[in-house]
């Protein structure tokens, strides 16, 4: 059996992605990691931060991406499909640049892998999320943040990535038939210093609205910080992250730009999980429905486990 990892990246020194510890934390388990390596900013170092790993599992292609895809997020749809294809493994590992497995989880990986290998109706592996908000001591847990998402894909039976590259389908039509794995991915996206936060927000946001002109970047760069709100109204996060996170959670130095207390700054706008609509229905989730989310989001068809 044969495990290829890979994941598309660019800019990923620049924004502050933790792709080098995203592609050591499963690197123990794959035969070969493939890297579709976008054309970053000068100010960028992500291909040095990528061979300082210094192993020959990793395979890096270098790409230019195609302004014409930075609508809808389909550049990241293309390139994500680009790096599937140079897989060789049967099963196929998708990590974002700011996703991390942790490494308890690993060997459950790898059995899983080998006891389906044989078993064609499996075309994939379902993973649980944990969503760090600010630092990585909070996480959400909020409705409209996806609860789980396949990240291990069977080769060679026409599986695309899906959408924005969140997810996977077969010839862009069918979803795929898949296993829950009892693993998280532990997601960094949303932890970075603020200043950071607010680039990489326009950087995405262009990806699906197309670019803009250089005033408007301009404009919205000089906002002085990303205000993530009031922090103690989120859950604390009680578990362990990634040994490969060990050095980024020493690190962290952004703490007093960060609002540890449940007052909110009314003068800004509300990020997704802080308004009202949001909040209700987290509210009878939790409450009412033992934490499962209503009308949650699903792009697979669930087996059961053998």
């Amino acid at each position: 059996m044969k495990i290829s990892g890979f994941t598309i990246i660019r800019n990923a020194t620049k924004y502050y992605f933790p792709v080098k510890e995203s592609i050591l934390s499963i690197l123990p388990i794959v035969d070969e990691f493939i890297v579709a390596l976008g054309d970053g900013d000068d100010d960028d170092s992500t291909r040095q931060i990528i061979e300082s790993i210094g192993s020959p599992k990793i395979k890096i292609y270098d790409r230019v991406w195609d302004k014409k895809l930075f609508v809808d997020g389909h550049i990241f749809r293309d390139e994500t499909t680009f790096a599937l294809n140079q897989c060789s493994g049967d099963w196929c590992f998708y990590l974002q640049a700011d996703e991390v497995m942790h490494d308890n989880d690993l060997d459950s990986i790898v059995n899983y892998c080998r006891e389906y290998l044989d078993d064609a109706e499996v075309e994939g592996f379902l993973f649980n999320y944990n969503h760090f908000w600010g630092d990585y001591d909070h996480y959400l847990y909020h409705h409209g943040w996806y609860q789980k998402e396949i990240r291990i894909v069977r080769n060679n039976i026409g599986v695309k990535s899906f959408g924005d590259a969140q997810s996977f389908r077969i010839d862009d039509n069918r979803r795929l038939n898949v296993i829950q794995l009892p693993a998280y991915i532990y997601h960094y996206g949303w932890v970075r210093p603020p200043q950071l936060m607010v680039e990489k927000k326009e950087e995405q946001d262009s990806m699906h609205h197309g670019t803009r002109d250089e005033d408007e970047i301009k404009a919205i760069k000089t906002k002085l910080i990303y205000d993530y709100g009031p922090l103690a109204r989120l859950p604390l996060f009680n578990g362990t992250h990634p040994e490969v996170m060990s050095e980024l959670l020493k690190n962290i130095s952004w703490k007093d730009f960060l609002n540890y207390g449940k007052e909110f700054n009314l003068s800004r706008a509300l990020n997704k999980h802080e308004k009202l609509k949001y909040r209700i229905i987290t509210w009878l989730e939790q409450k009412l429905f033992g934490g499962r989310h209503l009308f949650a989001y699903s792009n697979w068809n669930l087996l059961e486990k053998k």
